[in-house]
């Protein structure tokens, strides 16, 4: 199943039912609502899934976003904060996606976890020695090292809260037949590592699964945390769905499949063959070279 995300072009439309139709005509016919789509979209969206045109796949939390929030932002609300109105807040709008995605009849709904706030810009800081050419350096690897550390030290107090603050939203997901997709994310700070996820997973129970982003891998396989392919050999068989979008060196990801570094050859073959594969794209990335993307990738993948 092959399918494209709404956060390519849902910046460009003010009705959900155009923003589907756009997609369509691309020759998708299926589709992910991703964060950054406001409240007023969402009855377009309902009334165009009511023709069976397009198939909704996934929702990505928050969806809709928060409506005190201007800009498309996914994490303004996490559920490792510190503070339990933030915490609440997340919960509430994951219950309102929770919601949504019922009545699309919508069996997937892909979440970030959080992040250990005390260590906030961490990656940020690791990318501008990469950039400025310290790449594997002393001064890099011993950053690096530091980091590892504190995040030994730190983790634990926000993986419980994590954990905690998402028992609500898992037990009402089961109770709709939701599965949650807890997605690998970009920066080492954030919630859970590659070395925490198994865990994480087996703490949240049945109805979470994880969610493979394929950018995201490959930038911290580019800052030197992980390989890529060793990773999803390990956890692979626990995905309920991927992101697809390419990378390039050393961290720009949300390219068009094919168009960066990643060989997605050697790594498909570790994901089961029955999940969806949705491709996420930057909004500036063209409609011919996606549609162009997608056509090879059903070639070579038979999505």
């Amino acid at each position: 199943m092959l399918a494209l995300s709404t956060c390519w072009n849902s910046s460009r439309h003010t009705n959900g039912e155009d923003m589907l139709r756009e997609i369509l005509d691309l020759g998708f016919d299926h589709v992910e609502l991703s964060h950054g789509l406001n409240v007023h979209m969402m009855d377009g969206v309902l009334k165009f899934a009511e023709h069976g045109k397009i198939s909704i796949t996934s929702l990505h939390n928050f969806c809709p976003q928060p409506i005190e929030v201007i800009s498309d932002s996914p994490d303004c609300y996490e559920f490792s904060s510190g503070r339990e109105d933030i915490r609440r807040r997340a919960i509430k709008m994951t219950l309102q996606t929770l919601d949504y995605a019922e009545k699309l009849g919508v069996k997937r709904v892909v979440l970030h976890s959080g992040s250990i706030s005390p260590m906030r810009g961490l990656t940020r800081e690791l990318i501008g020695m990469v950039l400025g050419g310290q790449y594997l350096s002393r001064p890099y690897t011993n950053r690096k090292f530091q980091a590892v550390q504190e995040r030994e030290r730190l983790s634990r107090e926000y993986i419980d809260c994590v954990v905690e603050t998402l028992k609500p939203i898992v037990q009402i997901a089961g109770e709709k037949g939701i599965r949650l997709g807890i997605e690998n994310r970009d920066s080492y700070e954030q919630i859970p590592s590659e070395h925490e996820f198994p865990d994480f997973l087996d703490r949240l129970g049945p109805h979470c699964g994880y969610w493979h982003d394929f950018g995201h891998a490959q930038r911290k396989q580019n800052l030197s945390f992980i390989d890529h392919a060793d990773w999803l050999e390990k956890i692979g068989s626990r995905a309920i769905g991927c992101h697809l979008h390419d990378a390039l060196w050393p961290v720009e990801d949300h390219r068009v499949p094919f168009t960066g570094d990643i060989d997605y050859h050697s790594l498909v073959p570790y994901l089961p063959k029955d999940i969806p594969y949705i491709i996420e794209l930057h909004p500036r990335r063209q409609a011919g070279d996606i549609v162009e993307a997608a056509d090879r990738w059903r070639e070579e993948f038979g999505a």
